[in-house]
This record gives structure tokens, C-alpha cells and sequence, in this order.
């Protein structure tokens, strides 16, 4: 276990210093931090999460490279997230106005049973 912790300790620095060369190179990014939590149990080799980038592997040159794969796809999620913004915005739009109809419908049918039961 004594060695174990020298180990976690210097990948940790390791992948923090990646990432701040990262961040430094393009010029975006500066929101996000790197956590090491080496695990043989996850699908995922790792995520982004609320400006958190989870590294989940074990081996020290397979958590940089899932570290830079992972830098990547966000700074790419960026680009497209005001489409995936403005299509969230469209769909409620859509089922406001959707449940705005059935409702509507739903009255009238109402007023057709009343009228039948009189």
C-alpha cells in the first residue's frame, strides 16, 4: 500500500500537468479539472462531468490518453451544444403547444358526451 500512494500521487500530478498543457495549447478549456479515479470495474474509460474530466483507468499511459480523447470530445461538445440548445428549445416549444391541442380536443369531446348525456 506505501507504494501505491507515490504512484497515485505522481499519475495524478502526471494527468494534471497534461491537462493544463492541454488547456494552454488551445486556448480553451481553462474551466476544467482532471480526477484520477482508477477503477477495473467502469464501462467507461472516462467522462466529463460538471467541468470534470473522470479518469477511470488504471494504467498511467492509457489514463493520458483517455484524459486527452476525453479533452477533446469536449472542446468538439462545445461547438455543437447552441444546436443542441436551440433543439432542446424547439421541442418544448412543440409539446407546449402539442399538449395545448390535446387539451383543446379533449374539452370538445367533453362537451360532445355532455350534450349526449342531457
Amino acid at each position: 500500500m506505501g507504494k501505491q500512494a507515490p504512484s497515485k500521487e505522481l499519475c495524478n500530478r502526471r494527468l494534471e500537468a497534461e491537462l493544463e498543457q492541454l488547456k494552454r495549447l488551445s486556448g480553451i478549456g481553462f474551466e476544467l479539472k482532471v480526477v484520477w479515479e482508477p477503477s477495473t470495474d467502469r464501462v467507461l474509460s472516462g467522462e466529463v462531468k460538471n467541468n470534470s474530466v473522470f479518469v477511470y483507468e488504471v494504467d498511467e499511459e492509457k489514463a493520458v490518453k483517455t484524459l486527452r480523447h476525453e479533452f477533446l470530445d469536449y472542446c468538439i461538445s462545445q461547438a455543437i451544444q447552441p444546436y443542441k440548445d436551440v433543439s432542446n428549445m424547439l421541442i418544448r416549444v412543440v409539446n407546449d403547444d402539442a399538449y395545448k391541442r390535446k387539451e383543446r380536443i379533449v374539452e370538445a369531446l367533453m362537451k360532445l358526451l355532455g350534450a349526449d348525456m342531457k
